[in-house]
């Protein structure tokens, strides 16, 4: 008794090393393809074959099915994919699973010679941890440190997979556990079996890792193994399903399409078994089954039912229309999707699309509220302090997924861009902030039935189009990332302290002759702060941008390091607003 506990407990901490070391693995493989495969996946799926090739490639990168189809479930949900270019790469990463079978199959090598031994997972998975443990400790390149990562990983999964085989094989000899394994010869209990235990576990790869350790021990046969092998495709979509919960509708579609392929995968394949297993009675069945058979099992069903599903594509994506129907009220996605955490790549780009439509809105709010100037009406107002909570909301969410992003190790491309919007999005913000302001001066103006002189709205109106095109350009070179236009930002936004300084003394003379009043001097100091707030938060995006590049926010030492040159593109650039915008009529 005390022999079965022991074999119990060893077997579950065999397991606990072995699914640990798959996911420091996994991790490891995750970033170092980060940036490469993932960075392609949106250009390819455009084409289904090209789709299904790289499905295959990324999931051989990340070792892991279940995390590409969170990954896609999330990629829809944000709007960055369709859900039509999803069904070739989900195909796809049923077949690019198989590797790891392979992989572990090697533990089941015979031979006493050296080579034979050095090929053993256990004898040269040992120098792997040695190694990787060294890279780790003694690298700088966080590259490095990766690929020390994956070393040991594979060491964790090859000792838990050595635990779970001895633990196994004292087992094998008690006849309750004998009369277990044989339950499982009736192949629909063994297709709920692989299905639930690759459901708890959430990984096919490893739950075929842990049936070829069984295989160590003589105790499967081929009668067993062929139907949970089956069944464990099935549960690998337990991940994806949770995944969809609180998604939008083709977010959803996508855990639908991988189920609905898996499944009828598994009937078309359990058909002809169960009549070879009941009308034919092969005896071949009953052989015991090696974990290189297992390998090439898994990799036969999985190839077999992508060559024939792969040309039923459209009818797969009807299948999943019928049972995510559309409704009145369709939810929108998510604006961040916290799934796409675990590749920083897909999360920066989701990110840059938020701040990019953050950046129309405030464009937008800005554009609103100074036509209410001089023509102010209530459904404007409304309309402005609308886009001014939506910006706040945007902000909030940004500012901590951005945060959580920082601490996910992005690469130094994406560690940019998030410095990047950080330091803009507040900006961003507050130029929504300025808007509704305006629109409160043009509510005020409207009240008081306040009206400019003609001097005074023609130097208005001047400062008016240089503050839109300030922030028109300042919004495009944030969209397209531009260092160029993005340089010509700051040359216009001291023109448009030139020109506000020039409104301010012209007021000073025009009250001076009594043709101005100080209660229009209240409302005109309002607009002007205002006009100059949004340039001056024109001029600190534009520098983020342009900084960005450089890897560095030392905002100041920019400013003065363009101005000094007279010669150069920032004069040039001043020189010809000035001219532009002249309050000379």
């Amino acid at each position: 008794m005390n022999e079965v506990v022991f074999a119990v407990i060893t077997l579950l901490g065999g397991l606990a090393f072995f699914l640990y070391g798959m996911n420091v693995m996994s991790s490891g493989l995750e970033k170092m393809a980060k940036g490469k495969l993932e960075k392609t996946l949106i250009k390819v799926t455009s084409k289904k074959f090209l789709a299904l090739v790289f499905g295959a490639a990324i999931t051989i990168a990340i070792q892991s099915s279940s995390a590409l189809t969170v990954m896609l479930v999330g990629l829809v949900n944000s709007g960055l994919l369709q859900f039509g270019q999803t069904i070739g790469v989900l195909m796809g990463s049923n077949i690019g699973t198989t590797l790891t079978a392979w992989i572990l199959s090697l533990a089941g090598i015979e031979g006493d010679s050296l080579f034979m031994s050095l090929l053993k997972p256990k004898n040269f998975s040992l120098v792997f941890a040695l190694v990787g443990i060294i890279m780790i400790m003694m690298s700088k390149k966080q590259k490095k440190k990766n690929i020390g990562s994956i070393l040991v990983g594979f060491a964790v999964l090859m000792f838990g997979m050595n635990l779970m085989s001895d633990a196994m094989e004292p087992l094998t000899k008690k006849e309750g556990f004998t009369s277990l394994l044989t339950a499982f010869e009736n192949p629909f209990l063994a297709v709920a079996f692989g299905a639930v235990f690759t459901g708890i576990i959430q990984s096919s790869a490893a739950s075929v890792g842990i049936l070829q350790t069984a295989a160590l021990t003589g105790g499967v046969t081929y009668r067993m193994a062929i139907p949970i092998i089956m069944g464990q495709n099935i549960g690998t979509c337990v991940t994806a399903v949770i995944s969809s919960i609180g998604v939008s509708r083709n977010a959803k579609k996508v855990a639908v399409v991988h189920m609905a392929f898996n499944i009828i995968g598994t009937l078309i394949c359990l058909v002809p078994f169960c009549i070879l297993s009941y009308v034919v009675d092969i005896a071949a069945l009953d052989y015991k089954i090696s974990p290189f058979a297992i390998a090439i099992v898994h990799s036969i069903f999985n190839f077999f039912t992508t060559l024939v599903l792969f040309p039923a594509a459209k009818q797969l994506e009807k299948l999943a229309n019928l049972f995510v129907p559309e409704k009145e009220s369709e939810s929108k996605g998510k604006l961040l999707d916290e799934r796409l955490l675990t590749v920083p790549s897909f999360a920066v780009t989701n990110a840059l699309d938020v701040v990019v439509e953050m950046a129309e809105i405030s464009k937008n709010a800005f554009n609103k509220a100074i036509s209410a100037i001089g023509n102010y009406n209530d459904e404007v107002a409304a309309e402005v302090s609308g886009m001014e909570t939506q910006l706040d909301n945007y902000e909030d969410q940004l500012g901590t997924y951005m945060v959580r992003l920082s601490a996910t190790g992005a690469s130094e491309s994406d560690s940019k861009k998030i410095a990047r919007i950080l330091h803009s999005i507040n900006d961003f913000e507050r130029i929504g902030d300025h808007a509704e302001n305006l629109v409160g001066v043009a509510r005020e103006m409207h009240e008081k039935q306040i009206q400019f002189s003609h001097e005074a709205s023609f130097e208005i109106e001047k400062l008016k189009e240089a503050t839109k095109e300030i922030l028109e350009i300042t919004t495009e070179a944030f969209r397209n990332n531009d260092l160029n236009l993005a340089a010509t930002v700051e040359p216009l936004e001291q023109v448009i302290d030139g020109i506000i300084a020039d409104i301010k003394s012209r007021h000073v003379r025009r009250l001076q002759h009594g043709n101005c009043t100080i209660e229009l001097g209240f409302v005109l100091t309002d607009l002007l702060t205002n006009y100059e707030r949004v340039s001056d938060h024109c001029s600190n995006i534009a520098v983020a941008i342009i900084e960005s590049r450089h890897g560095t926010f030392e905002a100041h030492e920019y400013l003065n390091s363009v101005k000094i040159d007279p010669n150069s593109a920032y004069t040039r650039s001043y020189e010809e607003y000035s001219r532009k915008f002249s309050l000379k009529a």
